[in-house]
């Protein structure tokens, strides 16, 4: 820990690099909406959280992730979706770095080793826009979140991107002298980048 303390006061926090490695889900039942079960494009989707550490941005990709979609754009309320990251795979660039923010008091990736979203209602909110509501739950804190989400198609293939604020004290990362938000912000910003086909 006193490694990453160093590293804060330093400004020396790095951002990951690198495309993320994925791979996709289990196969799902058809939905009630009439929407399959869409596969994962692993090269191509990318998750990351930017915070603020004395006010200066810091990205950090998650490495392994599943992303289970089934989505039809004329049936949106038909559609679902359920993201599970591996918190242990959130990459700043470092070892180090990484060591300590899947420690117990960041994402505690031992005890919580996986964080869900998992969709409840998608609603159209413009062309080829959707406002996805669900529940977003890290280090065993459940929250409601509505996640705004861009559509793009081409062909047989989706892609889903958008930015979702949360807070990370709400889901308890960052404890003990970390919840001071003049080092670390409390906002975060999880960005993703999802894309799938259809077979």
């Amino acid at each position: 820990m006193e490694a990453l303390s160093r590293w804060i006061r330093s400004y020396r926090w790095r951002p990951a690099v690198g495309a993320a490695a994925v791979w996709a889900g289990a196969a799902a039942a058809l939905l009630a909406g009439g929407a399959a079960q869409a596969q994962l494009d692993a090269a191509k989707s990318t998750i990351v959280a930017v915070s603020r550490q004395m006010n200066v941005p810091v990205q950090g990709s998650f490495t392994k992730f599943d992303a289970q979609i089934a989505f039809d754009p004329a049936k949106p309320a038909g559609g679902s979706a359920k993201i599970t990251v591996d918190t242990a795979s959130y990459d700043l660039g470092d070892p180090t770095y990484n060591d300590s923010v899947h420690g117990p008091e960041w994402f505690d990736a031992k005890t919580f080793p996986q964080a869900t979203f998992v969709s409840t209602a998608i609603a159209p909110t413009a062309t080829n826009q959707y406002s996805v509501s669900g529940k977003l739950t890290i280090k065993g804190h459940t929250q409601d979140v509505a996640v705004p989400v861009v559509l793009t198609q081409q062909g047989g293939t989706q892609t889903f991107d958008g930015t979702l604020p949360i807070h990370r004290l709400a889901f308890d990362i960052g404890t003990g002298e970390w919840k001071d938000t003049s080092i670390v912000a409390d906002e975060v910003l999880i960005k993703f980048h999802i894309v799938v086909a259809h077979k």
